[in-house]
C-alpha cells in the first residue's frame, strides 16, 4: 500500500460501485476450489470467468484471469490461483499472494472501454478520463493514442453534472441507449468517489454487451486513509496479506513508515525533517531504506518500535536517528535508543544525532551508555557518516 491510501479488491469494489447504480455482471468470491464450483453453480449459465482476487493490475496477462466453461474447469483454475504467488507488472518480482477468487458469470461483448476517476491533486478537482481504448493500461494509452483520451475535471460546487457525463459517452462513440447507461454508470462512480473519500476509480474495462449493456467488467478503488476514521465500511475491507508487512507493523504502533529500496534505515520525528534527512542521504550518495516519522511523542517504546521495524528490513546496513525535539525531548529519544540497543540485536551501525529541548541531556545518556553509538552534531554529518558506514557493512542475514 502506497502512503496516504487503502486498497481493496476488485469484487468489493464492484460490491460498493454496484450501491451506486453501476451496473456490473453477477459474481461471488470464493476461499476454495469447492467453493469456487459452489458459486459457479449458484451463478448458472456454463461461462464463468475464475479472477484471482490481489492488490494489483495486469492479472490477465499473468494467468490471474482464466475463462471457463465446466465445473472442473472452474474447480482446476481455482486450485491453480489459491495459495499461489501472482507476478504481474505492477507487483513486482516478490508477487502478491492468491487468498480469494471472484467467480464471474461471464458473457460476450462488443466493446471495451477505459473509465477513471482520480483526485487531481493539482488543480484539486476531481479528473475523469476515458479512451474507447479499453483493456489497455491508461499509460500505454496515453503513449500510443494520446488522440483518443477525453477528460473532464469536476467542478465540485455541482458535481459531475449528466449533461458532461453525456458528452463523454457520445465522444466514446457509444449509441443512444448505450449513451443512458453509460451515463448513470459515470454518476454512479462520481458519487462513491465524492460519497467514499475515495482517491482512485478505474473500471478497465467497461464493457458495451451484444444488448446494448454497460458493464464494468473490472474495477478498482483506493480510499484516503486519513478519512477512515469516518469510513468504519470501507477499513473493515482492507486486506493485510496485500500490504507491506513492515508497513502494517508500524500502523499497530502509529508510525508512519513507507519502505524504500536502500539500505539506510531511518527514525526520524516530523514528517518534513524525515524528507529532509531522505534528502541529505542521497545527497552524501547513499540510498534510504524507508520513511518512518516516529512522530511527537517519541517515547522509549515507541522509539524501540521503531528500531524492531528497521532492522526487519534486511537490506538495512546502517540506521540514523535524526531527531529534533520540540515537544518532544531529545532525553527520551535518547533513553529509547539506548534500550532498543541493548534489548535488540542492533548489528549495524548507528549514527545518531540529536538537538532542541534537552539536547544536553540526550547527548549525555548516549556517551555514558558505553554503546558503540556515532554521535553526530548536524544533519550533514550525519547523512555522511552513515552513508560510510552502511558502505564498509556486510550483508545481513535475519536468521
Amino acid at each position: 500500500m502506497e502512503e496516504g491510501k487503502l486498497d481493496i479488491h476488485e469484487y468489493q469494489a464492484k460490491e460498493i460501485l454496484a450501491n451506486f447504480g453501476v451496473a456490473t455482471p453477477r459474481g461471488a468470491v470464493a476461499y476454495s476450489p469447492d467453493q469456487a464450483v459452489y458459486c459457479a453453480t449458484e451463478l448458472g449459465g456454463w461461462h464463468w470467468a475464475v479472477k484471482a482476487q490481489i492488490h494489483s493490475g495486469g492479472r490477465g496477462k499473468a494467468g490471474g484471469v482464466k475463462l471457463c466453461k465446466t465445473y472442473n474447469e472452474v474447480r482446476a483454475a481455482a486450485s491453480d490461483m489459491l495459495g499461489k504467488t501472482l507476478v504481474t507488472n505492477q507487483t513486482g518480482p516478490e508477487g502478491k499472494i492468491v487468498q480469494r477468487v471472484y467467480i464471474e458469470a461471464a458473457e460476450p461483448f462488443d466493446r471495451e472501454i477505459y473509465l477513471g476517476f482520480v483526485l487531481d491533486r493539482k488543480v484539486e478537482r476531481v479528473r475523469i478520463i476515458a479512451s474507447r481504448f479499453g483493456g489497455m493500461e491508461i499509460e500505454e494509452i496515453a503513449k500510443e493514442h494520446p488522440e483518443e483520451i477525453l477528460q473532464v475535471v469536476v467542478e465540485p460546487a455541482v458535481g459531475l453534472q449528466a449533461f458532461e457525463a453525456r458528452e463523454l459517452a457520445f465522444g466514446l462513440g457509444l449509441n443512444l441507449k448505450q449513451v443512458s447507461r453509460a451515463v448513470q454508470s459515470m454518476l454512479g462512480c462520481y458519487r462513491a468517489f465524492r460519497d467514499l473519500d475515495a482517491t482512485m476509480v478505474e473500471i478497465n474495462p467497461l464493457v458495451v454487451t451484444k444488448d446494448d449493456r454497460v458493464l464494468a467488467l473490472d474495477a478498482k478503488m483506493s480510499f484516503d486513509d486519513n478519512a477512515l476514521f469516518r469510513r468504519s465500511a470501507i477499513s473493515d475491507m482492507r486486506d493485510h496479506s496485500q500490504e507491506d508487512p513492515r508497513e502494517v507493523q508500524a500502523a499497530e504502533h502509529n508510525l508512519n513508515y513507507v519502505g524504500l529500496d536502500g539500505d539506510i534505515g531511518c527514525i526520524v520525528n516530523g514528517a518534513g525533517l524525515a524528507m529532509a534527512t531522505m534528502d541529505m542521504i542521497k545527497y552524501a550518495g547513499g540510498a534510504p531504506a524507508n520513511f518512518l516519522d516516529v512522530g511527537g511523542g517519541a517515547s522509549p517504546e515507541r522509539v524501540a518500535a521503531a528500531f524492531r521495524l528497521v532492522l526487519s528490513d534486511r537490506n538495512v546496513k546502517a540506521i540514523l536517528v535524526n531527531v529534533f525535539a520540540g515537544i518532544n525531548r531529545c532525553d527520551w529519544v535518547a533513553e529509547g535508543v539506548v534500550q532498543a540497543c541493548r534489548t535488540l540485536n542492533v548489528n549495524v551501525p548507528l549514527i545518531v544525532r540529536l538537538s532542541g529541548t534537552n539536547f544536553a541531556a540526550g547527548r549525555e545518556i548516549i556517551v555514558n551508555s558505553g554503546l558503540p553509538i556515532i554521535s553526530a552534531d548536524t544533519l550533514a554529518d550525519a547523512a555522511r557518516a552513515a552513508v560510510e558506514a552502511a558502505g564498509q557493512a556486510p550483508a545481513r542475514s535475519l536468521n
